[in-house]
């Protein structure tokens, strides 16, 4: 273990956002996300939230300053009833680690999120998350000394 490191991050996910650079994205995708279908590498977190991983792993990857949005999310499929309350829960976690709040989001549809996510992701993170639309790209920043 070691100080300061949230424990839920582990040594393998630990290795995968440190080789990340500006720009890369990262998925955390939920119980039901294809990620072995989409994802070039893929860490699998079962038993682990989206939101508890989250907030770890926004201890310490930074957002990219340079993009309008360096958050998106899967927008619900028009005509599906769904609510997705646990947006609300992320856009809580992000305004302790970044100031932009809100503006930081946008929403893509599910076929552009899932070709986003084959095309352009460095990472794909499993969860056992049951919320449904529970997805979400990250696109990381600068870390600055």
């Amino acid at each position: 273990m070691l100080k300061g490191i949230p424990p839920i991050l582990s040594p393998e996910l630990l290795k995968a956002l440190c080789e990340m650079g500006h720009t890369d994205e990262l998925v955390i995708g939920d119980g039901n996300f294809p990620g072995h279908t989409y994802g070039k590498q893929v860490i699998r977190m079962d038993g682990h939230g989206v939101p508890e991983l989250l907030d770890a792993i926004l201890q310490v990857f930074p957002l990219d300053t340079y993009v309008e949005h360096p958050i998106t999310l899967m927008s619900v499929v028009k005509g599906d009833t769904v609510e997705t309350p646990i947006w609300d829960e992320y856009k809580r976690i992000v305004a302790r680690y970044d100031d932009r709040g809100d503006a930081l989001f946008q929403e893509i549809d599910k076929w552009e999120f899932y070709r986003r996510t084959k095309e352009q992701a460095a990472l794909v993170i499993m969860t056992g998350e049951t919320a449904l639309y529970a997805n979400i790209i990250l696109k990381k920043g600068v870390v600055i000394p």
